[in-house]
């Protein structure tokens, strides 16, 4: 076998199948090798501790808890937490005391801690509520984060109407900020019930106005209304009248009925004639969309969903577009539609309640390479119209992702304005939700995305117009390390044609970043130019009388995009300019100095090359 190397799992027979003891040994007899070897008796050590608690034996302090007295070991508590071996080993007069009284707990509470401090163990199941978030606070004083942390999820998942009041007191003390989050959005859900319970009315001033300014609590602003009222009743001997004020001006009186503020409101006495006849003057003189509606909040969930009593109210075929399978579609099914027209007044949507969103997916049909124009407008009553999207300008095709800033709607309507092939505008599917999962993706500028990642893909409807390539979307498909000689890239002959890219919808822009075949050392000089309707150019990079390869790093002013037009303009090799890959915007950290630099180090070296090259 000299000079060569079993493959794994091959078995040598030069020796006679012999093997020595070490070769033979088996897994098992290894384990139970390594098993002796580790000993782990954490459990007895901990079971051993465990009997320390409320034990006076080799106890060398004593911790009074509203007169009831603890013994305890000072080398225990200052092992497990911060705020003890301050208190004990700290210098403070505690350190020489024999009894220290601790102020901040009840005894069921701190008796139940102290036993965790001792045996890491904490049954919940056994617990009131009440105890269970004054150990919260306990945990989060004392500085015990993985208690605190195992009570929280605890409380996440045990929420409910009864106890959510006081677990959002106690998080928002604290600053916990998962807790708050999770205690708003359960009262979001279940407002009614909430704003009803005898727990809401030990809220203090500040949560209760936290709370009740959100947009996403929704309930009827008269039940609202009544709520604070309760609320002032139950603590009027605690709070002053500029505190009632300021409760009360968390009510959207706007958004209450004639007949509601001239009845109930008027005759609670706790408004004035003044307020009441503003809060008329505004609902009489404002349009509706200058008005602070609350609706429902519903992350992450499609709404636009007949499950979500939602449904469409306009358009041609209009069982399709909510239910609609996106793959199965054809002029004749599986799609809603409108004649394009000013006669006709597009596609509605009504959804099931007045909702939050910052998010439309719509997808256009895409069976061709037709483009379509739009716009959407958004309405709280059908009068009072708000136009939320405005692509009328722009060429757009197949899915479309649109993001708005967070505003409460119950009216979509989608209006189409030109069809590059006929007067119909189709639509396949419909998404509306608010979306909190993707908003860090995006920033929103004069009404377009702005996008953080790569759109110029085919998963983002990107598609190659013109172009000569072995497989059509190559530019797109996001490899960038495998090519060569024959495949991989996109191009086109100098002197004639381009390489031209439509992305799917209009996005606004401020950099680029695009591969050029570099297998070799020749070099190729370009320009960019971009359009947002095939009519309209503009040049937006000039690199024809440069030499420049491989990387290219494009940025300039930020503009909205549809369509890219590379056009090459020499190669040093032959007459064909290659691109391997194409990125919008640039997915690398952009430092206009760095880049530029590196760009002329790049062009310096290509340059010296062909000097030298010549010269030979």
């Amino acid at each position: 076998m000299s000079g060569q190397h079993l493959a794994d799992g091959a078995v040598d027979t030069s020796n006679g199948g012999n093997h020595s003891p070490v070769e033979t040994k088996s897994p098992t007899s290894i384990e139970k090798q390594h098993s002796y070897e580790q000993i782990d008796h954490a459990h007895f050590l901990a079971n051993d501790i465990g009997t320390l608690y409320l034990n006076d034996r080799f106890s060398d302090v004593v911790l009074v808890v509203n007169g009831e007295r603890f013994h305890a070991h000072r080398v225990v508590l200052a092992s497990r937490s911060d705020y003890f071996r301050a208190l004990l080993y700290g210098g403070l007069k505690e350190s020489h005391q024999a009894e220290v009284e601790i102020t901040e707990a009840s005894v069921n509470s701190f008796k139940k801690l102290l036993e965790y401090i001792y045996s890491g163990r904490m049954n919940l199941s056994i617990l009131k509520d009440e105890v269970i978030l004054e150990i919260f606070s306990l945990s989060n004083l004392f500085g015990f984060t993985n208690l605190e942390l195992s009570l929280c999820k605890y409380l996440r998942s045990n929420i409910n109407v009864y106890n959510v009041c006081s677990m959002f007191a106690a998080a928002r003390l604290y600053q916990h900020k998962e807790l708050v989050t999770e205690a708003l959005n359960f009262t979001d859900y279940h407002a009614l019930e909430v704003l009803q319970s005898e727990a809401f009315l030990s809220l203090s001033a500040e949560a209760l106005q936290e709370v009740l300014n959100r947009d996403s609590l929704y309930a009827y602003e008269l039940d609202i209304f009544r709520a604070v009222c309760r609320w002032i009743k139950a603590n009027q001997d605690d709070e002053d009248s500029e505190v009632k004020i300021k409760v009360l001006s968390a009510v959207r009186f706007p958004l209450m009925s004639l007949d509601e503020l001239l009845s109930v409101v008027r005759e609670s006495q706790l408004v004035s004639s003044d307020n009441i006849l503003d809060a008329i003057q505004l609902r009489n003189t404002l349009p509706s969309h200058k008005l602070k509606f609350r609706g429902q909040l519903k992350p992450n969930l499609n709404i636009a969903h007949p499950s979500q009593g939602a449904q469409v109210m306009q358009g041609e075929m209009r069982s399709a577009l909510l239910e609609s399978d996106s793959s199965g579609h054809d002029h004749e099914r599986g799609c809603t539609r409108h004649l394009i027209n000013e006669s006709d007044s597009g596609i509605m949507i009504k959804l099931g309640h007045p909702s939050i969103i910052n998010y439309i997916k719509m997808q256009l049909w895409d069976k061709d390479l037709r483009s379509y124009s739009y716009y959407i407008e958004v309405s709280m009553d059908q009068h009072d119209w708000v136009r939320a999207i405005d692509h009328s300008n722009y060429y757009c095709r197949s899915t479309q992702r649109l993001w708005i800033h967070p505003r409460v709607v119950q009216y979509i309507r989608i209006v189409g304005t030109n069809n590059t092939v006929n007067k119909c505008f189709h639509t396949v599917s419909m998404e509306i939700m608010y979306n909190s999962e993707e908003m860090h993706l995006v920033d929103i500028k004069k009404g377009l995305v702005v996008p953080k990642y790569n759109v110029a893909t085919m998963a983002m409807n990107a598609i190659v117009i013109d172009g000569v390539s072995r497989s059509r979307n190559s530019l797109l498909d996001g490899n960038c390390k495998d090519y060569d000689w024959d495949c991989g890239y996109t191009c086109h002959q100098l002197g004639s044609g381009c390489i031209l890219v439509q992305l799917g919808q209009p996005y606004m822009l401020s950099s680029m970043r695009m591969l050029l075949w570099d297998c070799d050392d020749r070099c190729y000089s370009y320009y960019v130019e971009v359009s947002v309707n095939m009519w309209d150019w503009e040049l937006i990079v000039d690199k024809s009388k440069e030499l420049v390869r491989s990387w290219q790093i494009l940025q300039f002013n930020s503009r909205p995009v549809v369509f890219i037009r590379i056009t090459g303009t020499y190669n040093s090799a032959n007459e064909v300019f290659h691109c391997v890959h194409l990125e919008a915007p640039a997915q690398v950290p952009l430092d206009l100095n760095t880049v530029e630099v590196e760009q002329e180090i790049s062009n310096l070296q290509v340059t010296k090359k062909l000097v030298s090259k010549n010269t030979a």
